[in-house]
C-alpha cells in the first residue's frame, strides 16, 4: 500500500515538472523566436517575464517540498531555507507585479482609442523593460527580514517557540517590529492586487460592451469575437482571476501560520496553492493565446526549411 508521504511526493513531484515544462517552453518559445527575428507583441516580453519568475517559484518550493515529502527533511542548513525561502517569497511578490503590468497593458490597450490613450500605450509599452528591472529593483532588498528568521528544521522536538515547516522552521507570532515592517511592504501587493480586481472589471465592462454591439450588428453571429485583441483579454482576465484567487487564498493561510503552529498537512496544503497559478498559468497561454501558435508554426517552419 502506498503510504500518504509518498502519494505527496507524487503529487508535487507532477506538479513542480509540469509547470517547469510549461512555463520553459513559453520563455524559450519567446526567446527563440525573438532571435529568428519575429516581431513580438508588446505583451509578449512580460509573458517571457512570467514564465521565468513561475519557473523560479516552482523551483525553490517544489524542488525541497518534493525531497520533504519523500522523506528528505533535513538536507538543508540555515542559510539553505534563507535562500529557498528568500528566492520564492521574492519570485512571487514580481509574478504578482508581473501580472498587474499585463492586466494594466491590456486595459490600456482596450481603451478609446483618441489621441491621449494612443500617446499613453506607446510610451508605457516602451518602458516594460524599466517596468521589469524595478520590479526586481524593490522586491529583492525587502525580503530580507526572511534571512533573520527562517532556520534549518526543528530536531529537537520539545522546541515549541519555532513552527516546523517540513524542512526548514520559522517563529511562531512576529514582533512588532517585523509586523510593522511586513504591514508596510505587504501594502504594494495589496495595491497590485487593487489594480487588477479594478483593471478586470474595466475589460469584463469593455468585452460586455463589445459583446452587446456585435449582438446588434450581427444578431447571433458572434464571429468578430474571435478578434485577436479580445481573445487576449479574455486570456488575461482568466490569468488575474486565477492568480488573485490562490494568492489570496495562500496569503491567508500564510498568515495563520505566523501565529499559529501549523499541522504538516496545512503546510502542504499552503505549498500547493502557492504552486497553481506558475503552474496553471503557462498552460492557460498555450491553450488561449493564438499568438503562441503562431509562433510555433514559424518557428518549426524555420526549422524545416535547411532540412528541405
Amino acid at each position: 500500500m502506498i503510504s500518504n508521504d509518498t502519494v505527496l511526493g507524487l503529487l508535487f513531484l507532477c506538479q513542480t515538472v509540469f509547470g517547469a515544462l510549461g512555463n520553459s517552453f513559453l520563455l524559450g518559445l519567446y526567446i527563440t523566436t525573438f532571435l529568428i527575428g519575429t516581431k513580438l507583441r508588446p505583451i509578449d516580453l512580460l509573458i517571457s517575464h512570467l514564465a521565468f519568475v513561475n519557473d523560479l517559484v516552482l523551483l525553490s518550493k517544489g524542488v525541497p517540498q518534493t525531497m520533504a515529502a519523500f522523506g528528505l527533511n533535513n538536507f538543508l542548513d540555515d542559510v539553505g531555507c534563507q535562500l529557498v525561502f528568500y528566492f520564492h517569497r521574492v519570485a512571487r511578490g514580481i509574478s504578482l507585479c508581473t501580472t498587474c503590468l499585463l492586466s494594466s497593458i491590456q486595459t490600456i490597450t482596450l481603451s478609446p482609442r483618441s489621441s491621449r490613450w494612443a500617446e499613453v500605450k506607446a510610451r508605457i509599452t516602451k518602458c516594460i523593460v524599466s517596468f521589469c528591472f524595478l520590479c526586481w529593483t524593490f522586491h529583492l532588498p525587502i525580503y530580507y527580514i526572511i534571512l533573520l528568521n527562517v532556520k534549518g528544521p526543528i530536531r529537537v522536538k520539545n522546541i515549541t517557540e519555532r513552527n516546523n515547516l517540513i524542512y526548514c522552521s520559522a517563529p511562531i507570532g512576529i514582533s512588532f517590529n517585523v509586523a510593522l515592517h511586513i504591514f508596510v511592504f505587504s501594502l504594494p501587493d495589496i495595491l497590485c492586487v487593487g489594480i487588477m480586481v479594478g483593471t478586470s472589471g474595466y475589460m469584463i465592462f469593455v468585452l460586455y460592451r463589445h459583446h452587446q454591439k456585435v449582438q446588434y450588428i450581427h444578431g447571433n453571429d458572434l464571429t468578430s469575437s474571435s478578434n485577436p485583441e479580445i481573445r487576449a483579454t479574455q486570456t488575461i482576465l482568466l490569468l488575474v482571476s486565477m492568480f488573485v484567487s490562490f494568492y489570496s487564498l495562500n496569503t491567508i493561510l500564510t498568515l495563520f501560520m505566523q501565529f499559529e503552529k501549523p499541522a504538516s498537512w496545512l503546510v502542504h496544503v499552503n505549498v500547493f496553492l502557492a504552486a497553481c497559478f506558475p503552474v496553471c498559468s503557462p498552460f492557460v497561454l498555450i491553450v488561449s493565446d493564438s499568438q503562441v501558435l503562431k509562433y510555433s508554426l514559424a518557428l518549426w517552419d524555420r526549422i524545416k526549411l535547411p532540412v528541405q
